[in-house]
């Protein structure tokens, strides 16, 4: 035990003798004086590893944990791997959001960039990562880097890779990076001038907004109130520009998260979809009366859009539509605006949209989670995720924009109001044609990683054979892969139901998150809609069975 505590502190103290940060430096350095030997075993205890997330953890000492010394390596094995493939002497453009050290990050990314010998762009200030997503193609750059944890929490930050494409990295690239990262052996070893980028001006972001513009009608309703909120992030701004260039009306902002923080002082998570984080948001709606139509929020970096819409006679007055809803509605939005392409989705999102793409005789497909898969679609013209994120123009931002998201539910729900319509009429219209297609998500987060191992094991030992009494006819592992699909850890069951029961169809998949330490079950139930008044007893009948399933899971995992 005495060897295994020194070789410890001497991995330790190698580590704070090349580590260029103060703040770390001193953090590790206390720990080591303490001898604080169970925190130094978890800050060491191996590396942060690159995926296809890029990297993402919480800020501290240590090569378990986010920091200048674990950027610096990653940003010379991302040079590496560019120089490899020939692209040596191309532009790398950074951006980054407004946490704790991402411009810090930032600016090591672009001076190593510079010392490989590749040219670098820092973006002028944190803005939001869909502006990153279109300098990469605007700009022409071979490569792409965004500083962000998203919508973790305030202790985190992270590090998304993009290739020229403009989308973010897959498989093999991720490998590859992640074996150049492991090749650089000490940071002296990293050239850092403390010059020779380039700071962009305003011209990108201009060159961005007039591109935001091409995804509404010309001529279309532009009247709408709007509350809208940030969230303690960089969307702002950015927002309150696409809103006054369209020709809507400013939107009101929560003015308690209406400030860059990154602590997000007033939310225990800065996502929409966490409980309580837009309770401001709608205290904001409600005090602005009854004039308010629409409730749009942003995560910290601006590229998912939540959407909550009036709801007399509960409490808070406002319903936040599902990611899955306002994907059907932007669907059924751009199919009335004729859209021509492919319409894509995930394997963990609503079927709907399946449907409304048949309707009209429209492409459709089916990725695994995540833009970085969702981007490469042939001829895609819109993409979604249940988790909030659209693709609304695939030829300007080949990843999810909630800048643009918002501009085309805000100009669906403005064309709805000069009809006498809002977009929970035309939510209802999709039902009654489609099926009522109700989801819901069992997420549980922990603290112990080997728990969502154990149930995703669990799950392949002892497969159920029913959940809320519809038997499982079908049931993948997508370890195996499929046709479409390439391996992950996922488990997908199809569920039969009956007509005389209410229910036509069910589906449940189940995977660890790529980004949180979360197990995530995402459920789906199909109730048929007979006629426009049957439509409270169908949505009632997929609720219960849905809250059944959530229940029935949840005990075959384990969890």
């Amino acid at each position: 035990m005495a060897t295994e505590t020194a070789e410890l502190i001497d991995r330790a103290r190698a580590w704070l003798a090349e580590d260029p940060d103060p703040e770390t430096r001193d953090e590790l350095a206390k720990l080591i004086a303490a001898e604080d030997t169970d925190e130094l075993a978890a800050r060491f205890a191996g590396t942060l590893q690159f995926g296809t997330a890029g990297l993402r953890g919480e800020l501290g000492a240590g090569p378990m944990r986010m920091n200048r010394s674990v950027v610096i390596r990653a940003a010379a094995g991302l040079a590496a791997y560019l120089r490899a493939k020939g692209e040596g002497s191309g532009l790398v453009v950074i951006g980054y959001d407004a946490r704790h050290k991402s411009a810090d990050f930032a600016r090591d990314t672009a001076a190593v960039m510079v010392g490989a010998g590749l040219r670098a762009a820092l973006l002028p200030r944190p803005l939001p990562t869909p502006v990153l997503a279109f300098a990469i193609r605007h700009l022409g750059a071979v490569a792409g880097v965004e500083v962000t944890a998203s919508h973790n929490p305030p202790r985190d930050n992270g590090y998304k890779v993009y290739l020229g494409d403009g989308s973010q990295i897959v498989p093999p690239a991720d490998g590859e990076i992640a074996a150049e990262i492991a090749a650089v052996r000490s940071l002296a070893d990293v050239p850092r001038p403390e010059s020779g980028w380039e700071t962009l001006d305003d011209a990108v972001l201009d060159a961005y907004l007039a591109r935001t513009d091409a995804v509404l009608t010309p001529g279309s309703a532009r009247d709408l109130d709007v509350v809208y909120t940030p969230m303690h992030g960089v969307g702002r701004d950015v927002l309150v520009a696409a809103f006054a260039r369209a020709g809507f009306p400013a939107p009101v902002v929560v003015q308690e998260q209406a400030e860059p923080d990154p602590d997000f002082p007033t939310v225990a998570f800065p996502n929409p979809e966490e409980p309580g984080a837009m309770d401001l948001a709608f205290a904001t709606a409600r005090a602005r009366g009854a004039d308010v139509d629409l409730v749009i929020a942003n995560d910290p970096d601006a590229d998912r859009c939540a959407v909550a819409v009036p709801a007399p006679g509960t409490p808070e007055g406002w319903r936040m539509l599902r990611g899955d809803e306002v994907g059907a509605l932007l669907a059924a939005h751009l199919v009335s605006k004729q859209a021509a392409g492919t319409f894509a989705t995930t394997i963990v999102s609503s079927q709907l949209m399946s449907r409304i793409a048949a309707a009209s005789s429209l492409p459709y497909e089916e990725t695994l989670t995540g833009f970085k898969w969702l981007a490469r679609v042939d001829g895609l013209r819109y993409a979604y995720e249940e988790a909030l994120g659209y693709c609304v123009d695939p030829e300007g931002v080949r990843d999810k924009d909630g800048i643009t998201a918002a501009l085309l539910v805000t100009e669906l729900a403005a064309e709805l109001k000069r009809a006498g319509r809002t977009l929970a009429d035309l939510l209802d219209d999709l039902a009654v044609e489609f099926g009522v297609h109700a989801t819901d998500q069992l997420s549980v987060r922990v603290e112990d990683l080997t728990l969502i191992a154990d149930a995703m094991r669990r799950l392949r030992e002892q497969p159920p054979a029913a959940l809320a009494g519809l038997t499982v006819t079908r049931a993948d592992d997508l370890n195996q892969g499929t046709e479409a699909l390439p391996p992950t850890d996922g488990l997908r069951y199809y569920l039969s139901g009956s007509p005389e029961g209410g229910i036509e169809s069910a589906r449940v998949v189940v995977r660890p998150s790529g980004t949180e330490p979360k197990l995530k079950c995402y459920l789906e139930v199909v109730a048929p809609v007979s006629a426009p008044e049957a439509l409270d007893a169908a949505r009632t009948k997929a609720a219960a069975t849905l809250a059944a399933i959530k229940e029935d899971v949840s005990a075959a995992a384990g969890i």
